[in-house]
């Protein structure tokens, strides 16, 4: 599975670190929830970089921080 670039993925967020933290709190959805990936090979990191280039998953700027 190829990683979507990273043009592509700041096309939906503001910042690149907002993008690590809402790929992370993603793939941590992901393994807590024990969704079947697509392929053994594929990380949670990468679907979770997958569904934020298609635009799945959103995010809200606090001041307590994203979610």
């Amino acid at each position: 599975m190829k990683q979507p670039s990273l043009d592509e993925l700041m096309g939906h967020v503001d910042s690149k670190y907002t993008l690590v933290v809402v790929a992370a709190k993603r793939a941590r959805a992901i393994t807590d929830q024990r969704v079947s990936l697509p392929d053994k090979s594929t990380k949670p990191v990468t679907v979770a970089l997958f569904e934020i280039s298609q635009g799945k998953v959103r995010f809200e700027r606090t001041k307590a921080g994203i979610k």
